[in-house]
């Protein structure tokens, strides 16, 4: 009698033999290259034990738990009820059993278990429910531990997310599904293929791990993206200011001037013709100049806060002056520009110099009382350790300001990509917004130090005085002119419950519009995407919860309600001036010299 055929056995492709030879012999000779590169620069810095200060803080939460071993003990009784509910449904699902509801699933949006088979197979379906169970175990124990102080406890809850989000079943091969299929279909040549994309991002750190996010040979700042027509028609060490060439015969009377945040550069308002906010203003017949801040190395390390707003803000208002012959300027601050703005807005208020009319405040902290989890960051243990760091470098270095942004996002920013370029051995996606988010800027010592402290820890900007710029002492209070705040709704930057807050300390007229969506995506939102709603409120109660409240939700993107309020202020028109037509001569084509200067030069 026959055998009874058994299941079909998965057909696996077998590796090339040369192609596995060629990556064996490149990896021997591009790891120990690294290796010594690495073990060089780490015998040039000096390293503490705990950088991050975490020690201290696990040590707190531990005792604060065991002072409490109740409440452990119900956490840990809720967590074994529901593995043992998860075991059963899934031994009866393998003895063929119908499919019972999931014991717990992942957070609307989470891509990681987007593939099929982690819900249609059942072994995989139990690994993703036992990690979901876990991380919930782990997250709801040290959220609901007692007596830990606010910062601690936000410093304990971030990092063992961090941890969480590090040991999801999708970041390993043997536990993803997606890798397993493409392993067998490749016989293996995305894992050397992935092995060949670490080292080369390896080699692009220098010896630390520098992870590719995009395809940035598809991408070129002057030719594809920061495209928008100008000219740099002013220049000192910290900035050059671009001014864009009209679209319209005839332009609004009053010049617009936008300082982005040097954390960044100025192209995430211009990254395309589609999505770009300054082609956009050009358009609706704003005369728009913009400062496109020098990436500093340590030469600048002096440069201080005080130095951006009279080389920033002052010097580029008395630029636009001589450009156009107008003393009145709307002004636009993003994020850190939003900051730097305010606090040069408080000093002319004191000098009653009234050239700037108008203030529009993108995703912009004054109040950092409660700055979401980048204050994880700031504590006086790493603030220290940063600034040893820095004084001896004069700056502190981008990459490390793009590693604690993308750790607020760890998913989206790392491990998505951990999985795509290692496991799967995919090369990245060219996508516009990485090629800028990976394009990172250098932070000089004094000012960096100076706003971490005195801004972050000590939240000194929003209180009367406290602060001392140029000899004046600097008061938000004193700040009258019409201002316009946009705030997103899922900001992990600058969260809107926070900005709103500067709502309750200008003395104006205030506008306060909130966006769907987050720090660069709420605001980069142009109308004909119409991608994302927001959220209008003429009232300004103290509470942001209660404007939210009686907020109206209107489709579409919140530029055109902008626009409206800035036409407002002054409606008269003048002809379309053109870059070095007024008493300041082009110096070179948009977008200038500084905004190619990468911090790796």
């Amino acid at each position: 009698m026959a055998d009874k055929p058994g299941p079909e056995t998965p057909q696996f492709a077998l590796p090339d033999p040369a192609l596995v030879t060629r990556t064996m012999a490149d990896v021997a000779e591009r790891g120990q290259r690294i290796v010594a590169d690495f073990l060089r620069r780490q015998s040039e810095e000096e390293h503490s034990p705990d950088p991050l200060n975490l020690g201290h803080a696990f040590m707190e939460m531990t005792a604060r738990m065991m002072a409490n071993p109740a409440q452990l003990m119900q956490a840990q009784m809720g967590f074994w009820q529901d593995y043992l509910t998860l075991w059963s449904n899934t031994a009866r699902r393998m003895l063929g059993g119908e499919s019972t509801p999931a014991v717990i699933d992942e957070a609307k949006g989470d891509r990681r278990f987007k593939d099929d088979a982690w819900r249609e197979n059942e072994v995989f379906d139990f690994i993703r429910q036992s990690y979901l169970l876990s991380s919930r175990f782990f997250t709801d124990v040290v959220q609901k531990t007692d007596g830990l102080d606010e910062k601690t406890a936000q410093k304990v809850d971030f990092y063992t997310r961090q941890f969480v989000d590090a040991m999801s079943p999708a970041n390993f091969v043997m536990t993803n599904p997606e890798v397993l299929r493409r392993t067998a279909e490749t016989g293996g040549a995305n894992l050397l293929k992935g092995l060949s994309n670490l080292l080369a991002d390896m080699e692009r750190g220098k010896g630390k791990l520098r992870i590719r996010m995009t395809d940035d040979s598809k991408f070129k700042v002057g030719e594809n993206i920061a495209v928008t027509p100008g000219k740099v028609v002013y220049q000192n060490d910290l900035m050059q200011l671009v001014q864009y060439t009209p679209t319209t015969a005839k332009v609004l009377k009053r010049p617009l001037l936008i300082f982005p945040p040097w954390i960044n550069k100025f192209y995430i308002l211009d990254l395309r013709p589609k999505n770009s906010f300054i082609r956009w203003a050009v358009e609706q017949g704003h005369t728009v100049f913009c400062v496109s801040w020098v990436n500093p190395d340590a030469r600048l390390a002096q440069k201080g806060f005080d130095d951006y707003m009279k080389e920033g803000v002052l010097a580029a208002v008395d630029a636009v002056e001589q450009a156009t012959g107008e003393k009145g300027v709307n002004c636009i601050g993003y994020c850190l520009g939003g900051t730097l703005l305010a606090t040069t807005l408080a000093y002319l208020a004191t000098k009653r110099d009234t050239r700037i009319k108008s203030a529009t405040y993108f995703v912009t902290l004054t109040d950092f009382e409660q700055p979401g989890e980048l204050g994880v960051f700031i504590d006086e243990e790493q603030l220290k350790g940063l600034e040893t760091k820095m004084n001896k470098r004069g700056y502190l270095e981008g990459r490390e300001m793009a590693t604690t942004f993308n750790m607020l996002r760890a998913n989206d920013l790392i491990w998505s990509f951990v999985v795509n370029n290692y496991l799967m051995g995919q090369d990245p996606f060219p996508f516009d917004l990485l090629y800028w988010n990976d394009d990172s800027t250098r932070m000089p010592a004094k000012m960096h130090s100076f706003y971490l402290r005195r801004m972050y820890q000590q939240n000194d900007l929003c209180k009367q005085g406290a602060i001392e710029l140029l000899n004046t002492k600097i008061d938000l209070r004193k700040i009258k002119v019409p201002t316009y705040m946009i705030s997103t709704r899922e900001d992990h930057i600058a969260p809107w419950k926070s900005t709103y807050r500067g709502t309750q300390l200008y003395s104006g007229p205030v506008r306060f519009v909130l966006a769907a969506s987050g720090h660069i995506a709420g605001v980069v939102n142009p109308p004909e995407g119409g991608k994302y709603s927001h959220w209008i409120n003429d009232n300004l109660p103290a509470d942001p919860d209660e404007w939210f409240n009686g907020a109206t939700e209107l489709a579409g993107s919140w530029w055109p309600d902008w626009h409206r309020w800035i036409t407002a202020q002054d409606k008269a028109m003048v002809p379309a001036r053109q870059p070095g037509d007024g008493k300041l001569k082009a110096l070179e084509d948009a977008p200038g010299s500084y905004v190619r200067a990468m911090a790796t030069d």
